[in-house]
């Protein structure tokens, strides 16, 4: 079973005519005003996860700032997911900010999603005004049993669309303020999975996070799979393409020039994911 658990689609009129959107969503234009940025619909998703051989899908669309728009969206990804059912699992989006937050994320878990994410901040570090408006939306997960995936990135090496302004130390406090909830770091966390070696506190901070490899082929070495393998729960491991940014044949090349075992590479390409979804 693989399953790629950090997917992005969009509506065909989103798609067609993105730029109707960056006059409001500065943060969309940040990470989508260049042509060469691909969008997607889960037709074209599904299509290569056939030819691909991924089992199922987590998708999600983006943290849109305006209600209307962030409603449209995770409807879309509710179509989807029924659509193409046992295919793709789906994800609420939305910016935290916004007033209509918790109403939205109960309104889209009563519709069948099974989490919150990728939740960004793409214009701002992670600070604690932002951590307070995360509070009500993950207690609502906690109380589901559900996960929230946080887009993090690397502070350090070469700049790129999307690349915010978190810091480690910004990382870690989302851990530290939510320690029982089922939190997902996209794109390694960053690199913060390293802290675990440390002997005080972090191990237990880390305890209820997991780690997807989205974009990894763009930003790690390969052997980043086995250096984490020794450092982190195997379980915590979850492989995330980032599709359409990259495709999953990409990720599978890779590790197939890694020395992990079949077992390993089951965890990450899948089994992981089932048991943290309890599909």
């Amino acid at each position: 079973m693989i399953v790629d658990f950090h997917t992005h689609i969009f509506p065909k009129k989103m798609r067609e005519n993105r730029e109707f959107y960056f006059h409001s969503e500065s943060a969309f234009k940040l990470l989508y005003n260049s042509q060469k940025a691909k969008l997607a619909g889960p037709k074209e998703l599904v299509k290569a996860m056939d030819e691909q051989g991924v089992d199922k899908s987590v998708i999600f669309g983006f943290p849109w700032k305006t209600t209307e728009t962030f409603k449209r969206h995770n409807d879309y990804i509710m179509d989807a997911v029924q659509k193409y059912h046992g295919r793709l699992i789906g994800l609420c989006c939305f910016d935290p900010f916004n007033s209509d937050a918790v109403s939205e994320t109960e309104r889209c878990i009563d519709g069948g999603l099974l989490g919150i994410g990728e939740f960004a901040f793409y214009e701002s570090g992670i600070n604690e005004t932002c951590l307070d408006r995360l509070v009500p939306l993950m207690a609502i997960c906690l109380d589901k049993d559900l996960p929230i995936m946080v887009h993090t990135n690397e502070p350090v090496g070469h700049l790129y669309p999307g690349k915010t302004e978190n810091t480690l130390s910004q990382i870690y406090r989302i851990l530290k303020w939510f320690p029982k909830n089922k939190i997902i770091l996209a794109h390694w966390g960053g690199g913060i999975f390293f802290f675990n070696l440390l002997k005080r506190e972090v191990k237990e901070s880390f305890k209820n996070v997991y780690f997807d490899t989205a974009a990894s082929p763009f930003l790690y070495d390969p052997s980043v799979y086995r250096v984490a393998l020794q450092i982190i729960d195997p379980n915590r491991i979850l492989f995330g393409s980032d599709y359409p940014l990259l495709e999953p044949i990409r990720y599978f090349k890779e590790l197939e020039k890694t020395d992990l075992s079949q077992d390993e590479i089951e965890g990450i390409c899948g089994r992981n994911a089932m048991e943290l979804l309890d599909l």
